[in-house]
């Protein structure tokens, strides 16, 4: 079976009615979790960016307070699980700004676990990887965004000397 493009399928979707439309999103969101939390996102948080920012905030500070620092394995098991649901928040914002407050929040709790990554090349690129990302972002926001950031990078920087 060939997949039709998105253009292909965009044109489509025009020429459905609204109840056919409604039917075929219910059931997309029934195949996998993901669409239903990218729909769950669409229509209750997008209108509150701020709020959203904050939920998430409070489910990583929750992550890295259980996480378990008594072997370097699994602390890295335990960031990298974290990493990968703040990228498919951000998948789901879009918004540079939200990538960046969440990345930059990201780094400042691994920060504060006191996990030493300089002994691990693994959470040390991890890390930088994100610092990177950080500022690819940053510079693609209007120049008084970035200036609201750029202490908050710098002392990110800071870990990784």
């Amino acid at each position: 079976m060939k997949t039709a493009s998105l253009n292909e399928l965009r044109k489509e979707l025009f020429t459905l009615s609204e109840e056919q439309l409604r039917d075929t999103c219910l059931r997309i969101i029934k195949h996998k979790k993901e669409n239903k939390e990218l729909l769950h996102y669409l229509v209750f948080e997008a209108s509150n960016e701020q709020e959203f920012i904050s939920a998430i905030k409070e489910d990583i500070t929750e992550e890295f307070a259980a996480m378990n620092m008594t072997n370097l394995y699994w602390a890295k098991k335990t960031i990298r699980k974290i990493l990968r649901t703040i990228n498919k928040y951000i998948r789901f914002s879009g918004q540079k700004q939200t990538e960046i407050e969440l990345r930059l929040f990201f780094c400042q709790q691994i920060k504060e676990t006191g996990l030493r990554i300089d002994r691990s090349q693994a959470l040390l690129n991890l890390y930088k990887r994100q610092v990177r990302s950080i500022e690819k972002a940053l510079a693609a926001l209007h120049p008084d965004l970035q200036f609201d950031f750029k202490d908050d990078l710098m002392e990110v920087r800071s870990v990784i000397k």
